[in-house]
């Protein structure tokens, strides 16, 4: 998400790296010089100049695409019970894209992909805001301690305020666009990665039960030594056939010594006994697993994944599932993944696919939300602005329908957040 520097902090006119701290929230803002010889001398090409004239009327459509998704989110939880579900177990922080705190994303390639995808999209507004003469007095990153959060461009606000309203667009498009552009690129990129994947030949030991996609550290199930890639069996004098199996026959056993049988990677079958403490809380993990009724054959596995990215009426993008949040379902999952090589990549694919996946879904992500009609987003200012600009209103008039405007936006968007989390 972009960062809009508060006003007052844009007429700063400290030279070098300089920082602003908030409090109490632990907000940083670092703010250089550095990259402002970059946006003029890039400003100059034909290039630039032409882009700069072309994304002047995008912005509308990529805030129709944020817009159908949200409703189309709202609707999947309305009428989902799984839906709802998924969203409550991940929780709230899961609406989040921050790495660390957000649950489903990975450190590294998110804080790779967000480095890139934040530069990315202050360069839009840079270079352009230079294409048509408007000054950047700095550049900078927002950080939450010490993670990275957002980046910003500190363009002198007389000059903005000055500029057509068709220049003010194509400055404030420009951020948005280069991240659906970039989103675009990862997305065709990463479906060539995968077209060149194939299954490794395997023993095939036939196996039953409910597999294991992760163990958590620490707990009964690691103890025990069930591994990823093992599967359960029966739990005391109960065949364990699915997660609701699974569920039910640990809640019925807690304070007792149940018996467990499994079978590992090579296809041994073990049985054990253990302890489910009596204290244990039975609404949270009692195992310390996470399973999957049938590991899909990785064939078919990579043709399922495939068809998300066709285009159809019903999905106006398409969404692929996260390789943390779906294992058995995605080719480059650190649990599927050693069950392909790729005819140029080898065993590395992974890696490329998991960067250029993360690409795509920050760079997405950010472009969507930074479109969207809410004050203090690119999308707010320009539909601000035009608003705004309407001369047949008084201006106080004109500056309420742009609040009222934000305000239903923002609370559609708490809406979709929430929804999960109300009673139906």
């Amino acid at each position: 998400m972009q960062f809009i520097v508060p006003k007052g902090l844009e007429k700063q006119k400290q030279k070098g790296i300089h920082a602003d701290i908030f409090h109490p929230f632990p907000l940083i803002l670092i703010h250089t010089p550095y990259g402002l010889k970059f946006f003029d001398y890039i400003a100059k090409t034909r290039i630039a100049k032409a882009y700069a004239r072309a994304n002047t009327y995008i912005m509308p459509a990529i805030t129709l695409i944020a817009i159908l998704l949200i409703i189309s989110g709202i609707s999947s939880i309305i009428s989902n019970v799984s839906v709802r579900e998924n969203a409550k177990a991940i929780g709230l922080r899961g609406n989040l894209l921050i790495p660390v705190i957000n649950p489903i994303l990975p450190l590294t390639y998110t804080l790779v992909a967000l480095v890139i995808s934040v530069f990315i999209h202050e360069a839009g507004h840079g270079i352009v805001a230079r294409v048509y003469g408007i000054k950047v007095e700095s550049t900078g990153i927002a950080f939450v301690l010490i993670i990275p959060v957002g980046a910003f461009v500190n363009l002198d606000k007389d000059e903005l305020s000055r500029a057509t309203l068709k220049e003010k667009s194509a400055v404030l498009t420009a951020g948005p666009l280069n991240n659906m552009i970039l989103a675009a690129v990862s997305l065709t990129l990463l479906f060539l990665v995968l077209s060149t994947l194939t299954p490794i030949p395997s023993t095939n030991i036939p196996r039953s039960g409910l597999e294991i996609i992760s163990v958590t550290q620490g707990s009964l199930a690691e103890k025990l030594g069930l591994t990823q890639g093992s599967s359960i069996l029966s739990i005391g004098s109960t065949e364990i056939r699915s997660q609701n199996d699974l569920l039910h026959t640990l809640r019925s056993n807690i304070g007792k010594q149940p018996s467990i049988v499994w079978q590992n990677k090579e296809g041994n079958k073990i049985t054990d006994n253990f302890s489910i403490p009596a204290n244990i809380d039975p609404t949270k993990p009692i195992l310390g697993v996470r399973t999957a009724a049938v590991s899909l054959d990785p064939k078919l596995a990579l043709e399922f994944y495939k068809k998300y990215f066709t285009f159809d009426i019903n999905h106006i993008v398409p969404i692929l599932p996260p390789p943390t949040l779906a294992e058995q379902f995605v080719p480059f999952s650190d649990f599927m993944a050693p069950k392909y090589q790729s005819s140029i990549f080898g065993s590395s694919f992974a890696i490329i696919a998991n960067t250029l996946f993360w690409l795509w879904f920050i760079n997405f992500n950010l472009g969507i939300f930074n479109a969207l009609p809410i004050a203090f987003l690119d999308g707010g200012q320009l539909y601000g602005s035009l608003i705004e600009s309407r001369s047949k209103f008084d201006k106080k008039s004109l500056k309420n329908i742009s609040s009222a405007v934000s305000t239903i936006t923002i609370i559609i968007v708490a809406l979709a957040i929430f929804l999960p989390y109300l009673p139906f």
